[in-house]
């Protein structure tokens, strides 16, 4: 066998490894880019205090919640994706944005644990468990390595764990949950501005002019530069699925939580008369997960002969966005 016939035979051999890796790539890719199911909160939250030979205390179907959402991002197929540095991984951008739009919710309930809803007053001491576990999960979501986001996340639900096992340990006084009024509203007044911004940004989609209410009610106010009287706003057209997705993976998070929350304020909830008005931000919540008929996000005009799937994601995110308001001011009325 001559050198040309040796070169023929090793490119073609190149050439079909190339092509089978690559349809492994994107029959891994169409698999990983599946969204994880919505479950049952009360009915696995009985499961996990089952699991540990307790009944559920105040506060734990909040936290199993959360450290489930945490290993849902970490362990659903493809497992965490949005620092894969080679295919399928890093070609899916869309399931990437999902994940950081769950990150976010999970961050902000880390936070009002760490912050607000374990600590009896301002001036009390923080839990040393959701002091670790907040940093932790607070860590970079692209580094592949030295050290891995995963590692620093599975760390974090770690100190999740641990406070949630302390919850449950009646000999135990320093871990607490405390279901109180004030606690829920303000983590309900980060979820309200995250979705504000979510709202804006699927309605910029088709670009719109808007005028500047950032100093509006308040004719002292000022702000550190001028900013013109109308502005246009209008995402970019190579960030419109990046949006989408994100206020999917938002929602889906969103969903857990406030089941989580029926049942661990539900005292609170049914004095305030305001389990309808939880009930109905989780229903509008529920539709931005309805299975998206075509294979890529439309951006038609609003009226025009095309979807747009964006406006459409922007009109549930803002109802329930809307009855949060509603569920706040309920909540705050004595």
């Amino acid at each position: 066998m001559d050198t040309h016939e040796n070169k023929s035979m090793w490119a073609k051999l190149i050439t079909g490894l190339v092509v089978v890796y690559l349809l492994v790539a994107v029959g891994l890719g169409v698999y990983w880019s599946a969204e994880p199911d919505v479950w049952d909160v009360p009915r696995v939250v009985e499961q996990d205090a089952a699991a540990l030979g307790k009944q559920p205390a105040i506060g734990f179907a909040t936290t199993s919640t959360l450290i489930r959402l945490g290993n849902v991002l970490l362990d659903k197929p493809g497992g965490y994706i949005s620092n894969d540095i080679a295919p399928p991984g890093l070609w899916l951008d869309n399931i990437a944005n999902w994940e950081f739009g769950v990150l976010v919710q999970i961050r902000d309930m880390s936070r009002a644990l760490r912050k607000d809803i374990a600590r009896s007053q301002s001036t009390s001491r923080e839990d040393v468990d959701l002091a670790r576990a907040e940093p932790q999960l607070h860590f970079d979501n692209n580094s592949f390595w030295f050290p891995s986001t995963e590692s620093e996340y599975r760390r974090g639900i770690q100190y999740l764990e641990a406070y949630q096992v302390r919850l449950l340990d009646d000999d135990v006084t320093n871990a607490q949950f405390y279901a109180r009024a004030d606690n829920l509203r303000n983590w309900l007044a980060d979820v309200e501005t995250r979705l504000g911004s979510l709202s804006q940004k699927l309605s910029a989609s088709v670009g719109k002019e808007q005028i500047n209410v950032d100093l509006a009610g308040d004719s002292a106010a000022k702000q550190s530069t001028q900013s013109p009287q109308e502005m246009r706003l209008k995402t970019p057209f190579t960030q419109i699925d990046d949006v989408f997705y994100e206020a999917r993976g938002a929602s889906y998070a969103l969903i857990h939580l406030m089941k989580a929350i029926e049942v661990d304020f539900k005292d609170i909830l049914e004095k305030k008369n305001a389990m309808v008005s939880l009930r109905q931000i989780v229903r509008e919540l529920e539709s931005t997960q309805q299975s998206v008929g075509s294979p890529m996000i439309l951006n038609g005009s609003g009226f025009g002969l095309f979807a747009n799937h964006s406006l459409v994601m922007a009109n549930y995110i803002s109802r329930a966005n809307a009855a949060i308001i509603d569920l706040r001011r309920l909540l705050e009325q004595g």
